[in-house]
């Protein structure tokens, strides 16, 4: 029994006279409590976006998937010939080095395809690249936004 002569029971907070109610779950700080948002509040998340795949990274991928499967063609046939000219069949020496440098060409596009592809994406920069930056274009200050004042 409080001093007031309530007894704190299932309808009432227990709380004795003089003193604060207890705050529960952080309902004002998590919003739930219905008290007006501040100048800034929004939602925590961005509406997602429907991503669709552009046609230039589209073909670039089928290029590449092309170059390697037509990389391996190559290596099997050049295999094949290096088997037949070592068994004597003159002509397929000369077969074994145009498939040689067909597969060394469709290696060397692939890869430059995927270079190409990787930029794209933003996973390389052209400064990792070795590539020159644009004269035109001031360096970016160091430090931030903070610093650029």
């Amino acid at each position: 029994m409080w001093p007031d002569g309530s007894q704190g029971g299932a309808g009432t907070p227990a709380v004795r006279p003089g003193r604060a109610a207890p705050v529960g779950n952080n309902g004002a700080v998590a919003g739930s409590a219905g008290s007006s948002a501040g100048k800034r509040a929004g939602s925590r998340r961005a509406p997602r976006r429907r991503s669709r795949p552009s046609p230039q990274l589209l073909l670039l991928t089928g290029g590449i998937t092309a170059l390697v499967v037509a990389w391996g063609y190559l290596v099997w046939a050049a295999i094949d010939f290096g088997a037949a000219a070592r068994a004597g069949e003159q002509v397929a020496w000369l077969f074994l080095a145009l498939a040689s440098l067909g597969a060394v060409a469709c290696l060397f596009a692939g890869l430059m395809l995927g270079v190409r592809l990787l930029r794209m994406l933003g996973i390389l920069s052209p400064q990792a690249l070795g590539e020159p930056v644009d004269p035109d274009r001031p360096p970016k200050p160091k430090g931030g936004k903070r610093a650029a004042r």
